[in-house]
């Protein structure tokens, strides 16, 4: 009998022996900073001269590793070899591939610390983030595993008389995965791996900011005894590499996180057939979000400051599901801003090889675009805490609130991707969710309210794909909340659900007359 899931606990930094335990695996990997890492092209390992050199934002002089840079030939010698390997891989049974995702995460689990350490130096993680992020790897890992198994004989459908019907599912072929930055570990495990262990294979270009956890991943993955070819590791430059692997006739799928923009063109490319392709391109997208929390009159108000900060301000809101917007119920307007303002005046930001609150934001150009919106926000609101940067030693941004923004304003529309959020204020319940709906994204929103009616009225009308009711609306967890978005934030994907794995793979009806 098999041992039911649940997800990863979290580690509780409160607990002496845990921060020692940390701090030991944070001093292990400064030691071992500074590696070069290869391109992984089935069972060759190579050795680039141009480089990808991953820093520290929180210490720009910090070199936390090099990685081999994939050129377009690199990407099609990948291309043959995961066709070649696909024809392979696709007759295991699902249940082997299942086993190396598990042996993965007992690996992952038993390095936890060290992985997350290097999300520390390589992503600017405080602690508690970098632990949570690695946690959801190894909920990937577990969660798809447990998936492909209960799939692996497909779906009951009904049978007649003289004859005998199945249904089940086979694999797409070659994919691409693109994951992001900001989830450096979680996201690019969940996704490569929800691709490998529905027996398809991978060209894997990771973010371009954070590669070297991927590596550090992709020798987990050697270890568990994924087979050459399967996952081909492909670090490059999405302006040399990335529009050749979506166009590419034999490319089957791709899944993609990261920025709009970016989605927007993966998938108007992908809708075209290039000569020698017989298939219609599947696009898996997830592409961020402008999260609301909205706050009713009768809320607890200490339950409502205390949920806009950590949901503004965790990773320095580089989520896709941050809260970067705030409508408040004008009854409680201005005690919800104070109480608010007085929580973020307490968040620590600094190096986070130290144990802070907030870190850096990712690099030059998001530390640039963050400033930007600053800008913005002094003509179009009111800045009560924060607003400040730093960009000398390392990327940090004082957590920001700006209050007074009007509900159409930038600042209420525009994804920021930064320790920014805006506050707007609503004269009744049902202005709110107007306010909260009128964004051109749809993934995350909560609700802090005491009032039922409301709290039913928000469940019917706030149209995102992931609604949380008194708790902040970051934190999904693996398995609990299926994640994905509506409208721009993507095909609603729903990753760490029970129907994620289908989209990998493609249904066979087999009718037999007897």
């Amino acid at each position: 009998m098999s041992v039911p899931y649940k997800h990863e606990p979290f580690t509780d930094f409160t607990v002496e022996a845990n921060r020692e335990a940390f701090e030991m695996a944070l001093d292990k990997v400064a030691k071992e900073l500074g590696q070069d890492f290869p391109l992984r092209i089935g069972e060759e390992r190579i050795f680039t001269d141009d480089k990808i050199i991953s820093i520290n934002p929180a210490k720009k002089e910090q070199i936390v590793g090099t990685v081999g840079k994939a050129t377009r030939e690199h990407v099609k010698k990948a291309m043959q070899v995961a066709l070649h390997a696909f024809e392979d891989w696709k007759q295991w049974d699902p249940e082997a591939r299942a086993d190396i995702l598990f042996k993965a995460a007992a690996i992952v689990r038993r390095r936890k610390h060290e992985f997350a350490a290097y999300l520390v130096y390589e992503a600017g993680k405080p602690w508690k983030e970098a632990d949570a992020d690695t946690a959801e790897a190894i909920d990937f890992l577990e969660y798809y595993g447990r998936q492909m198994v209960e799939l692996k004989n497909g779906v009951p459908v009904l049978s007649r008389e003289m004859e005998k019907n199945r249904y089940h599912y086979i694999p797409l072929g070659v994919g691409v995965v693109i994951s992001p930055w900001n989830f450096a570990f979680a996201i690019m495990a969940g996704t490569t791996v929800a691709s490998v262990v529905t027996g398809n294979t991978v060209l894997l270009k990771p973010a371009s900011t954070t590669p070297v956890v991927a590596a550090k991943f992709m020798e987990v993955l050697e270890e568990a005894g994924m087979p050459d070819g399967v996952i081909n590791f492909i670090p490059g430059s999405g302006s040399e590499i990335g529009d050749y692997l979506v166009d590419h006739p034999k490319t089957r799928f791709i899944s993609f996180t990261g920025s709009r923009e970016v989605g927007e063109r993966i998938y108007e490319r992908a809708a075209k057939v290039n000569k020698g392709q017989y298939w219609l391109k599947r696009v898996v997208a997830e592409m961020g979000g402008k999260d609301t929390i909205v706050v009713d009159k009768d809320a607890d108000i200490e339950l409502a400051a205390k949920s806009i900060v950590q949901s503004a301000f965790g990773f320095s809101g580089q989520k896709c599901s941050a809260c970067s917007r705030v409508v408040i119920l004008e009854d409680v307007y201005d005690e919800v801003l104070k109480k608010a303002v007085a929580l973020t005046k307490g968040v620590s930001v600094g190096e986070t090889v130290n144990d802070m609150d907030m870190g850096p934001v990712n690099d030059q150009a998001a530390f640039d675009k963050v400033m930007s919106y600053i800008e913005v926000a002094k003509e179009e609101g009111r800045i009560v805490t924060g607003g400040t940067g730093d960009d000398s030693d390392g990327y940090f941004i004082q957590p920001t609130i700006v209050a007074d923004v009007a509900p159409n304003a930038r600042l209420m529309q525009e994804e920021i991707f930064g320790p920014v959020v805006a506050f707007s204020r609503a004269k009744d319940f049902s202005e709110a969710l107007e306010i909260a709906n009128n964004t051109e994204y749809g993934l995350t929103g909560a609700v802090i309210s005491r009032n039922r009616r409301h709290i039913e009225q928000a469940k019917a009308e706030f149209h995102v794909g992931n609604l949380y009711i008194n708790r902040g609306c970051t934190g999904a967890i693996v398995g609990y909340h299926p994640f994905g978005g509506f409208n721009m934030s993507g095909t609603d994907s729903k990753a760490g659900g029970p129907d994620y794995l289908q989209l990998f793979l493609q249904a066979k009806t087999i009718s037999e007359q007897l």
